[in-house]
């Protein structure tokens, strides 16, 4: 058993690092003095750093998000068992960016990940058929208005989907936010993380 009450996993975006998150969960630390933070890095190479999976060709083909499952499940498991959570898949948060923020969100849209909650920046839910078994995860998605990268249509979309199976969904669109985390942004995932996980 863990001596801390939850699990933060972050997942980092295309060609970084999860080092290059720590300085979130270093802000975050005061606001969830209870919980423990994560962040692996991705398990493929990228040119500048690592991913989840390849974006050769069609970045956004769905098929390439389910080939990279297998390598993104066994890095959770492995993350989980070493923290000590293997059995409490409920007390873990789910925060990614990006990349890691579409990952996160087929993770528990499939129904393969039933985890406490879900922040997703600046993400997208790939066209994939949506599990009723992970709607007891609660999810925000944060996404920036000027956002030229993933459009904020792609966060508006998954919230409506993911609500239309019954998952309870906060959207939030910031105005004159590019493809980044703000610290508004920030701030509004850590409220809700306090909320959910708490």
């Amino acid at each position: 058993m863990s001596s801390h009450d939850h699990l933060v996993i972050f997942l980092h975006g295309l060609g970084a690092s999860g080092a290059q998150l720590i300085p979130l969960a270093s802000s975050w630390r005061a606001g969830l003095p209870s919980a423990r933070f994560a962040a692996p890095d991705a398990p493929m190479h990228h040119w500048r750093g690592h991913q989840w999976f390849s974006t050769e060709g069609n970045p956004l083909d769905p098929a390439k998000v389910t080939t990279a499952r297998k390598a993104f499940d066994g890095l959770m498991k492995d993350i989980v068992r070493r923290e000590g959570f293997a059995d409490a898949h409920d007390r873990i948060a789910f925060v990614g960016v990006s990349q890691g923020a579409i990952v996160a969100l087929n993770a528990v849209a499939s129904g393969r990940w039933k985890v406490g909650a879900l922040v997703s920046f600046a993400g997208l839910l790939p066209p994939q058929p949506i599990s009723p078994a992970s709607k007891g995860t609660p999810a925000l998605l944060v996404h920036g208005q000027a956002d030229k990268t993933i459009p904020p249509a792609a966060s508006t979309l998954a919230a409506a989907q993911l609500g239309a199976a019954g998952f309870q969904v906060e959207l939030v669109i910031e105005p004159g936010v590019g493809h980044r985390i703000s610290s508004a942004g920030a701030q509004k995932a850590l409220s809700f993380l306090k909320k959910s996980l708490l």
